[in-house]
């Protein structure tokens, strides 16, 4: 509503020169308002710069024994090595980590890290997903960061790149909290609900994650012409908000499509996703461990 119309109402002299003034200081003290809001935005901003802010960032790979599709994954053995020692090796590539921790609750998965050489936080058993594990982990390390990146310990391939990408994404974006990456879907994948979907807006902003197919049109069938777009699972967190996070209660959304991220979205915070050329491997069954260690081979990858 239009604040001058509201003071200028009246229908004496006298009174319409009172509300005019009024007006005029009402439009005065919001002009102001208006103008230290812009300058406090602008140093807002400047004070978070890409390298000016959130320089901190540290690695969490969270890996749990007991897992309903797949127990004791993180242990398997992909070519020789358990999976969870080829995902931090990958993790230690990234250039943009200070430090890389593997949290767990079981002490098998502890031995075994420990015995390639990984630092490990014990965490809870009650941790409900790999964010709350991460924010235990963050909490008993005892430094302090500004960054910190969910590394999904059934993605032994993951890329560096990727890693240093969404950390460099959340370094530019002040108005997120988290950062995650995407890849193209394969037409193969569409109907999978292991294989995570997700929609973006014009500036790169998450809209949504489902499993089903999104965006899902009105003929029921795959659009092999459309962009699809498959969430990669690897996210990084503002430190601050990680601390905020296990307190935000379950949504809706979030416990029906069984996403963690979609909390995030359905409390009204912003998350940033970069777009990347990866081949997903994620091994969400045992049988994706033959299909990944055949993508090896032909690769001719150790």
């Amino acid at each position: 509503m239009n604040a001058m119309s509201i003071c200028t109402t009246s229908s004496s002299s006298s009174s319409s020169s009172s509300s005019s003034t009024k007006a005029w200081i009402f439009h005065g003290v919001a002009v102001g308002a208006a103008v230290a809001v812009a300058i406090g935005a602008h140093v807002y901003l400047n004070l978070r710069r890409p390298g000016k802010f959130r320089t901190r960032v540290v690695g969490i790979i969270p890996a749990r024994f007991a897992s309903s599709r797949f127990p004791g994954k993180p242990l398997v053995q992909i070519l020789g090595k358990p999976m969870i020692q080829r995902t931090w090796e990958r993790a230690k590539l990234a250039s943009s980590l200070d430090h890389v921790v593997i949290a767990t609750d079981d002490e098998k998965i502890a031995d075994c890290c420990r015995g390639f050489g990984a630092d490990v936080i014990m965490t809870s058993e009650s941790c409900r997903n790999g964010t709350e594990r991460c924010n235990e982990a963050l909490e008993k390390l005892g430094k302090k960061y500004d960054i910190v990146v969910n590394i999904q310990g059934d993605e032994p391939l993951i890329e560096p790149e990727i890693i240093d990408g969404i950390v460099k994404a959340l370094q530019a974006a002040p108005d997120a909290v988290f950062s995650t990456a995407v890849t193209s879907l394969k037409p193969e994948d569409a109907l999978d609900p292991n294989r995570v979907k997700c929609v973006v807006d014009n500036r790169g902003y998450a809209i949504y994650f489902s499993r089903g197919l999104i965006p899902f049109n009105k003929s029921a069938k795959v659009n092999p012409q459309f962009p699809y777009l498959l969430h990669l699972g690897i996210q990084s967190y503002d430190s601050k908000f990680l601390k905020i996070y296990p307190e935000l209660t379950p949504t809706p959304l979030q416990l029906e499509e069984d996403l963690e991220q979609l909390k995030v979205l359905e409390n009204g915070y912003k998350m940033k996703v970069i777009k990347v050329n990866h081949e997903a491997h994620g091994v969400d069954a045992p049988e994706d461990v033959e299909k990944i260690e055949r993508f090896m081979h032909e690769r001719n990858l150790s």
